[in-house]
């Protein structure tokens, strides 16, 4: 026999074999949560006409496939517990081990959501330390996005409990949720963590749900075109590689002697103090590459010890040496740079550190109230101070990039699609700051979102409180940004009035946070009171604890009476308190609306405002800023009030 027809036959024969077998998707996998007291689906794939036979909890269920191939059999409402296992058998057998039966949440959104715990170590060190808990567990969704057709299965992915080791991968904010709803209830939880950082709202909303939207649904179209994709992702390329690599031609700092060689000699180098940035100082607002140098000694007993270095946060990117050699390296700003140097890298004396940063657009230079500290053997070297500084290179900004993964429609048919069929209790989404150069339109995206999901989840009227209305609850945006003196206008404020106003969907629920955030981080490193927050709002919506407080104050109605506002709220709890002092960051306006600062005070649970300076009332803002540092409403159940406004 020809040699070239028997592989083909070989190969023939395995295909054949391979379609022949049964198939279930990522999903359906060993170590699975399934969603209790529902009926839930499990599906697959197998030869058209194949009888399938399901056995799990002392029960066998039966089907045949479509000629599709396509099967799928619905088991009867399971109560919360496990482990167990199931059998699926058909020309082949296949055994699932180590289910668990409890609660389903999706946990979506951006980088604050996709946050892992790896990333705030230091801060839980005591949590991870003590995570061991077969009940939690985490389906990690592969990043994926597709812009032709909602996928059916996910290209990879598992189940994993939660241990020292692994809690390191999930979801921050997912995993103190569920560490609190477990505590609470002893009901095992499942967590799918489908996010992506930087992901706008669109990227996550169906074709569907896209029609209501003009401008993305022809961008989506567009990305539909393989060839569209390939030559702007190839357009950028090239710009990003001429950019950077015309950059380290033109870096003084590479030509010739090293300026990170340990035996350079700096010449005619500028000082600045770090952290701040460069254009407030003698260089200017300029895009490039600078190079920043410091000496510093370090005792004996330091060295040969494990060394940490803390850099803030750098804008743009770094890279970093001591002593000659690279310690550490950062592509872009958001990271904190936290280097571990090797036990050889310090010596006695001194110690050079020099820092390559490179800065493609806007202000260059270390982020202020951030650490700049090498500790080790508990001791400490502040880092802050005078630094020597020089030009290594001028360039213009780097162009945008198009960043096709955050496109509209993509995430939605990658990652979410896949999951429909996977019964759930609800969603839990942390997303935002990628839309909030659009605040006005939020409101209509995020609740098109939201209904969207629900239909296409599909979920019956018997399993939700209203038909396939699941508790959708999500995270308002945390203060953010440098804190204004007088009060003004927000792009941010008006965002998270249109996620306030997304209360109107039913079974939504919303954690407030603005009195968590970092000014100088847009991942503030408290997840656990996120998480806490969220999940006060699913014993009140999703376990139907009604008597649970899960919200702080919201605004709810306002009378004028002579020089004064009289505000009422919704949600106070056991009653309205001033955290930590006077009321703060309320602004009143009289026919002018020209906002000033107001007195305020609680009566009766209500809030009265006013400022002697105006005779006329007419509207009052709180917390109407980008970062309302210092917002202090709050009910007695610690929780804080959403800013809002009067005068929309």
């Amino acid at each position: 026999m020809n040699f070239k027809i028997l592989i083909h036959l070989v190969l023939l024969f395995i295909f054949q074999s391979a379609f022949g077998q049964i198939r279930v998707p990522m999903l359906i996998s060993d170590g699975m949560v399934l969603q209790r007291n529902i009926e839930v689906k499990i599906w697959g794939w197998a030869d058209p006409n194949e009888k399938i036979t399901l056995n799990f909890l002392s029960k066998t269920y039966n089907a045949e496939t479509g000629k599709d191939g396509k099967w799928e059999i619905i088991l009867s409402p399971l109560k919360a517990g496990g482990p167990y296992n199931m059998e699926i058998s058909g020309t082949n057998h296949i055994t699932l081990k180590n289910i668990l039966i409890g609660d389903v949440w999706v946990c979506s959104g951006q980088s604050n959501m996709e946050y892992p715990m790896e990333r705030v170590k230091e801060i839980y060190a005591d949590e991870i330390a003590n995570a061991n808990n077969p009940n939690i567990r985490q389906f990690f969704v592969p990043q994926k996005y597709d812009f032709k057709n909602p996928q059916s299965n996910l290209q990879a992915g598992n189940w994993v409990s939660v241990n020292p080791e692994t809690i390191l991968h999930f979801t921050a904010v997912g995993y103190f949720f569920a560490k609190e709803l477990y505590e609470k209830y002893k009901v095992p939880v499942g967590l799918i963590n489908a996010s992506l950082g930087g992901s706008p709202a669109q990227a996550w909303m169906s074709e569907d749900a896209l029609k209501e939207f003009p401008e993305y649904l022809q961008t989506a179209e567009k990305f539909k075109d393989d060839n569209y994709i390939k030559e702007v992702q190839a357009k950028d390329k090239a710009v990003n590689d001429e950019w950077y690599g015309r950059l380290n031609q033109l870096d003084k700092g590479l030509a010739g002697q090293k300026w990170f060689d340990v035996n350079y000699v700096p010449d005619e180098w500028l000082t600045m103090n770090v952290p701040g940035y460069w254009a407030d100082y003698e260089l200017g607002n300029v895009n490039g590459v600078v190079w920043f140098r410091k000496e510093f000694d370090a005792p004996v007993s330091m060295v040969g010890k494990s060394v940490k270095l803390e850099l803030g946060r750098i804008v743009d990117a770094d890279i970093v040496y001591v002593n000659g050699k690279q310690a550490g390296e950062t592509t872009y700003q958001y990271p904190r740079r936290n280097y571990i140097l090797p036990a050889d890298m310090l010596k006695a004396g001194k110690n050079i550190i020099v820092i390559r940063v490179i800065n493609n657009s806007g202000r260059g230079g270390f982020v202020l109230d951030k650490p700049y500290q090498i500790t080790a053997a508990g001791q400490t070297i502040d880092l802050k101070g005078k630094w020597q500084y020089k030009l290594g290179a001028v360039m213009e900004p780097l162009p945008g990039q198009t960043f096709v993964q955050w496109q509209p429609t993509g995430l939605y048919n990658g990652m979410i699609a896949p999951l429909l069929n996977y019964k759930i209790k609800g969603v839990i989404w942390y997303q935002g700051e990628s839309n909030t150069g659009k605040p006005q339109e939020y409101k209509k995206l995020f609740s098109t979102l939201i209904i969207d999901w629900r239909q296409k989840w599909n979920q019956s009227a018997k399993e939700c409180p209203a038909a396939g209305d699941f508790p959708f609850l999500y995270v308002q945006l945390a203060n953010f940004m440098q804190a204004q003196e007088q009060p003004g206008e927000s792009n941010w404020a008006i965002f998270r009035e249109a996620q306030l106003k997304t209360l109107a969907v039913a079974n939504t629920g919303m954690a407030v946070i603005t009195d968590i955030g970092e000014w100088n981080d847009i991942h503030p490193l408290n997840k656990k009171d996120v998480g806490k927050r969220l999940a006060l709002a699913a014993e009140n919506i999703a376990y139907n604890e009604k008597d649970v407080i899960y919200s702080g104050p919201i605004y709810k109605s306002m009378k004028i009476e002579g020089n004064k506002i009289i505000l009422t709220f919704t949600n106070i709890g056991s009653g309205l308190v001033a955290k930590g002092g006077d009321l703060k960051h309320f602004a009143i306006a009289g026919t002018d609306k020209k906002f000033v600062w107001a007195k305020v005070k609680i009566e009766n649970d209500k809030v009265v405002v006013w400022n002697e300076n105006i005779a006329n009332p007419v509207a009052v803002r709180y917390a109407w800023a980008d970062n309302p540092q210092g917002a202090n409403l709050y009910n007695k159940e610690d929780l804080p009030a959403s800013s809002f406004r009067t005068d929309e």
